[in-house]
């Protein structure tokens, strides 16, 4: 199981694409995995026979541990005469190389029973303050009866406890005296007859608790600015069939909002930038978010690393990549790692504007609307006049806690005095 990216210990096998006794040629997609961030396929690092998979669909499988064997000289007698632990050197365990995820002390790490619990349980548990003998009596849904991460979450929403992403202070300080802070509960909903109940799938659970999570850790605010990009839009027009011929794809207004983004974080850093505790992290890499809307409805932020070190051509290139790979289910966990900053396009939906959820643990969201074409007022040297042009509105929403109305208003002054002032004439 080869390393998956930050913070991403173990994986779930969801299938297995080669059968036992097939033959692989290197790079082949041989498994496909589900972590908590992201599905993936898992290509065969060498080229051979598949003569053991070591593991089932549906197994979880830490980080590092080999999942399949495979002969490199085509012979499956090794599997059929001995053990994968006394393998001859013609089986070459399928890893891809990895870095070796640190230990991690936990208080069930000397379980009083037998029970197996895997490094993220451990993690979850002590995070959450979950005695051994505690663990031990969560009921396990996996094989075997094991307990998944799950399974954890699901009885500490029964125990009354918040998720550990961003730990929020437990108690408020009212006139000298400490009280609990309330926890928020989920009205009951009932189905009425000829309703339809659908089921979350597992990317959508994982969305609805995050944006949970983060109403209940940043205190959001919004702000809003109009922006005229009538240059933009005729300098696109103007290079876009050109563009394409030359380059063989399409230029959107996408990497021009990615470009003054990454300028306006270099101008003012500390919205590029985490709260971890009462410290505020500010990122030295600019390293932008895209939320990207899949077939399926659900969302996925691919990220666009160092973008401030890129050309528009280069930046150009990599958002077409990662929407197209995204919406094709082929990112890799690597590309949804790493995010200091995201923008999400409600224009393409044709939305004017909204009010986005921050994606933790950044503490902004930039939200671009729909380009209307609009009677403005313009200023000339020969007075005021009133001409069509194309505006549209910039929302910025961001973490009160670290990011106030005058830091967030300058931001997006700045992103309007980039966008307005882009050269029509630009060569790319």
């Amino acid at each position: 199981m080869p390393k998956l990216g930050e913070s991403i210990i173990e994986a779930t096998i969801t299938k297995w694409l080669k059968q036992p006794g097939d033959m692989i040629a290197e790079d082949d997609a041989l498994v496909e995995i589900a972590t908590d961030k992201v599905d993936s396929e898992i290509p065969s690092p060498v080229e051979g026979k598949l003569i053991k998979r070591l593991f089932e669909e549906g197994d979880v499988v830490a980080v590092g541990t080999p999942i399949a064997l495979i002969s490199l000289d085509g012979n499956d007698e090794v599997a059929a005469e001995k053990p994968a632990a006394t393998a001859e050197p013609a089986a070459a365990e399928v890893s891809v190389p990895f870095v070796e995820a640190e230990v991690v002390e936990t208080a069930v790490a000397d379980s009083a029973t037998d029970r197996y619990y895997s490094p993220l349980v451990k993690s979850i548990a002590r995070e959450e303050g979950i005695s051994v003998q505690e663990l031990d009596k969560i009921e396990g849904s996996g094989k075997d009866g094991r307990v998944t991460k799950e399974d954890v979450l699901t009885y500490l929403k029964s125990r009354g406890q918040v998720l550990p992403a961003v730990q929020a202070p437990a108690a408020v300080q009212v006139a000298n005296a400490t009280k609990p802070a309330a926890k928020a509960e989920a009205p009951k909903v009932s189905a009425d007859s000829g309703d339809t109940i659908i089921e979350m799938d597992r990317m959508r659970r994982l969305i609805a608790d995050h944006m949970v999570m983060s109403k209940q850790v940043s205190p959001h605010v919004t702000s809003f600015i109009d922006v005229d990009v009538t240059n933009i839009v005729n300098w696109r027009n103007k290079v876009k069939d050109s563009f394409q011929k030359k380059e063989g794809e399409k230029i959107t207004f996408t990497p021009i909002f990615f470009e003054a983004a990454a300028k306006a974080l270099k101008a003012y850093p500390q919205i590029n930038a985490s709260v971890d505790g009462y410290n505020i992290i500010l990122r030295k890499n600019i390293n932008i978010g895209m939320a990207t809307a899949l077939p399926s409805g659900n969302l996925i932020v691919p990220v666009i690393k160092n973008v401030d070190e890129k050309s528009l051509l280069g930046i150009t290139k990599n958002v077409n990549d990662l929407a197209a790979r995204a919406r094709a289910n082929k990112l890799q966990p690597d590309e949804i790692q790493g995010g200091t900053f995201t923008i999400t396009n409600f224009g393409s939906f044709d939305s004017l504007t909204g009010t986005p959820i921050i994606n933790q643990p950044q503490v902004a969201i930039l939200a671009v609307g729909a380009i209307r074409k609009q009677p403005a007022v313009i200023e000339t040297q020969y007075g005021d006049v009133i001409a069509i042009r194309h505006i549209m509105i910039l929302a910025l929403a961001y973490d009160h806690r670290v990011v106030d109305g005058a830091l967030g208003g300058m931001y997006l002054k700045k992103m309007k005095e980039l966008l307005e002032g882009f050269d029509s004439e630009r060569a790319i």
